[in-house]
């Protein structure tokens, strides 16, 4: 495994820090959100979840989930499943023909679906088949390997987790500080993503979990200063901006901005997204996902339509309007 390791073309630790990743998320970091977080200040994108046994039995239409363009990249593939077998093939799947920057095997996911399949962080306790897992994966790859982790499962914690696992070469650990206990809501450990950081310091660390907006990241940052950086979801749901907000207030010494719920403080000269120049990149990202999609495309972008507009002045009827709306032409009318 060394000696793979350095023929890696290791894009982990090219990065200025804090590196801002757009975390994985399902039915969300699809090809056209992925380009649209990264044109806004996402230093690396993840895909959607991808199943291990789908790309083992049947590929095509796990690969058609994946596939990506060259503006998404640093772009890395996330793996789920349970069968080291399968997590060895589908890998040499991702590396040959998907031909990612990285891949992510997940280790974290707490929905009740995945978990109760024994994936997910359902794997976190189960030392011996998680270190079978990695293995599987960095034995069939020289792509720069990953893991996304919860603060604990049960009695099992991060630090734990990652002590059993740190002899293997993966570049960078996202951990999500919630445990698996605390779902989505729960209190958040960033102290844990810390420790993991100054107990092992050549990997990557990036902290994840209840980071809904750019203050919320600029006081993480503050507070926990080993990290590597952040891995942002919910945070980007109609602010893929968030990115490049969170380093425009690094870049000029901002040190807290009482958040605004419509996304928009005009008194804030270090704000720059009003709702005109939102209303672009609603249009750019409905063009992006009609690109890729089509048609389904365009029903599935009414969620992201609904994030967009939260907020602002007569929202109620324009996501109303947005959310009957079946072609490009119609978004474009109803933004004028």
């Amino acid at each position: 495994m060394t000696e793979k390791l350095k023929l890696v073309n290791n894009f982990w630790h090219k990065f200025k820090k804090p590196i801002l990743a757009l975390a994985p998320m399902a039915g969300i970091t699809d090809s056209a959100f992925r380009e649209i977080c990264r044109r806004y200040g996402a230093d690396v994108a993840y895909s959607e979840m991808a199943s291990v046994s789908a790309l083992f039995f049947k590929p095509q239409r796990t690969l058609e989930l994946v596939k990506f363009n060259k503006n998404e990249r640093p772009y890395v593939v996330q793996l789920f499943g349970k069968d080291p077998a399968h997590f060895a093939k589908a890998t040499k799947i991702i590396s040959e023909k998907v031909k990612p920057d990285g891949i992510d095997i997940n280790f974290g996911c707490p929905a009740k679906k995945v978990f109760g399949h024994g994936s997910g962080c359902a794997l976190m306790p189960q030392k011996k088949l998680a270190r079978e897992i990695i293995s599987a994966v960095c034995e069939n790859t020289k792509l720069p390997v990953s893991i996304k982790i919860r603060a604990g499962v049960g009695k099992t914690t991060a630090l734990e987790f990652v002590k059993n696992t740190a002899d293997f070469p993966y570049s960078a650990i996202m951990i999500h500080g919630r445990t698996y206990e605390g779902g989505f809501s729960g209190p958040v450990y960033f102290s844990i993503c810390e420790k993991i950081k100054k107990m092992f310091p050549d990997k990557i660390v990036l902290a994840n979990g209840g980071i809904n907006s750019s203050e919320d990241a600029i006081k993480i940052l503050q507070d926990y200063p080993s990290l590597d950086g952040l891995g942002i979801a919910r945070g980007a749901w109609g602010r893929p901006w968030i990115f490049e907000e969170i380093k425009n207030l690094l870049n000029v010494g901002v040190q807290f901005i009482e958040p605004n719920k419509s996304g928009f403080d005009e008194s804030n000269p270090y704000e720059k997204y009003n709702f005109p120049k939102i209303k672009k990149i609603m249009l750019l990202h409905a063009k992006l996902i009609h690109k890729d999609k089509g048609k389904r495309g365009l029903f599935e972008i009414r969620k992201h339509m609904a994030w967009y507009v939260r907020g602002f002045p007569g929202a109620s009827e324009l996501r109303r309007k947005l959310m009957l709306a079946e072609s490009l032409e119609e978004i474009k009318k109803i933004l004028k």
